[in-house]
């Protein structure tokens, strides 16, 4: 279904009568409801309020049904649900269609992050994001109803099983959003990368453990880099290296020192004292795309708790480099950067950027696991040279950020 066909449904005719009509009605499937979960921090801002005050402002959506496939002894979401008269269903089913046999919701919120799941060999915890969108798009095949759907992260810690969710969404012909909230975070200075200009190498310094981290880092430089001209090419091959092995890249990169200096500088948590003393573990993740860009994201826990970057933009003299800065405390409000965004996806219908950057990044991250556990080699990936897409030229991250008080400013 394309957007034409969209708007055309009784979905998109519920979206339309907002802000004046009714609010959007979401469903919010969820692996767990705890304090600062993703849940929490996602899900409570519609039922809470942006700040968590049960104060203006809202999303122009609200949660009228929830799910949650574990809850533990800190649960919130009984208590939650009870306290803004929100049902909880005990099937995805059920959420969706509110017991009917009609989907009953404008729109799904997929939060699988957090709860007791087993870690495979690869260091992956094995959140069932994938298992949650078949048990959805089930829904979707047996009512001939769709609506758009946002998942949370990475669509899945499997490239193929990330490829076949986005695949899905083409075939039922519904929008389809993913992604991390780094890359529309508070950024400092409020840049982004030009759009258009041949880019030769990016850096980014992470934090953080391998996958849940590294997944953050590896979407931030994507967002970066596929501005460059030409737009996203594909990815040749990866490679992840730790301990020596990374800190010999960086002395042997000119180019990645430099840009990793210069990221640097832009630190706000940065710990004092000499880096390689700091850091016990560290890891970098290198990404070599089909045109000739090479990217590197540094896993340096110890050194900071924050997001930083700088890319090489062909016909400049300096870098492009920028902090995408996050809430420590409170109420995390670069969640409510993403939220913003994924509104934009309840009110028309249209991500407002590709579900392919986050595929991607799922495949980049998959793979340069299977490097560590390979010996740290270089790992060819055909499967992710076919990848290919275009992002519009629209900034999406939040220009300002929160007041003493932590209320958020950009509202």
């Amino acid at each position: 279904m394309d957007r034409r066909a969209f708007l055309l449904t009784p979905a998109a005719a519920a979206l339309a009568q907002t802000p004046s009509g009714p609010r959007r009605r979401i469903a919010a499937i969820l692996t767990e409801y705890r304090k600062l979960s993703h849940a929490d921090v996602i899900v409570g801002k519609y039922l809470e309020g942006y700040n968590h005050d049960d104060q203006p402002p809202y999303p122009a959506s609200k949660i009228v049904s929830i799910f949650t496939e574990q809850t533990p002894a800190n649960d919130m979401s009984r208590e939650r649900a009870r306290r803004y008269g929100v049902p909880v269903f005990r099937t995805v089913r059920d959420a969706l269609t509110l017991g009917s046999d009609r989907i009953a919701v404008d729109g799904i919120l997929l939060i699988g992050e957090h709860g007791e799941y087993p870690v495979n060999d690869k260091g992956q915890k094995l959140y069932p994001r994938y298992e949650m969108f078949l048990k959805i798009t089930d829904v979707f095949r047996d009512t001939g109803q769709t609506v758009p759907v946002f998942n949370d992260k990475h669509l899945s810690f499997n490239w193929y099983q990330a490829k076949r969710m986005v695949a899905i969404s083409r075939e039922l012909g519904f929008p389809l959003m993913a992604g991390s909230s780094v890359p529309v975070a508070f950024r400092v200075p409020a840049i982004d990368t030009p759009y258009g200009e041949p880019q030769k190498h990016a850096v980014v310094i992470s934090f953080g453990g391998f996958e849940a981290y590294g997944y953050h880092g590896l979407e931030a430089m994507q967002a970066l880099v596929e501005r460059r001209r030409g737009g996203e090419t594909g990815v040749q091959a990866v490679q992840c290296l730790e301990d020596d092995a990374c800190w010999r890249f960086l002395d042997g990169n000119g180019w990645a020192r430099r840009l990793f200096d210069r990221a640097l500088t832009h630190s706000e948590s940065r710990k004092p004292g000499e880096i390689r003393q700091l850091v016990k573990r560290p890891a970098v993740f290198i990404v070599h795309y089909n045109d000739g860009l090479t990217g590197a994201v540094f896993q340096m826990p110890g050194l900071v708790e924050e997001w930083l970057a700088a890319v090489d933009v062909e016909g400049r003299a300096e870098p492009v480099s920028v902090l995408l800065k996050l809430q420590r405390f409170g109420q995390r409000h670069h969640f409510g950067c993403l939220i913003k965004n994924i509104e934009k996806m309840f009110a028309n219908g249209e991500p407002p950027y590709p579900v392919e950057r986050t595929m991607l990044t799922a495949g980049i991250l998959d793979l340069a696991l299977d490097s560590r556990l390979a010996g740290h080699r270089r790992v060819e990936t055909p499967e992710l040279a076919g990848v290919r897409y275009r992002t519009p030229d629209a900034s999406h991250f939040c220009t300002q950020g929160w007041d003493a008080a932590g209320k958020r400013l950009d509202m």
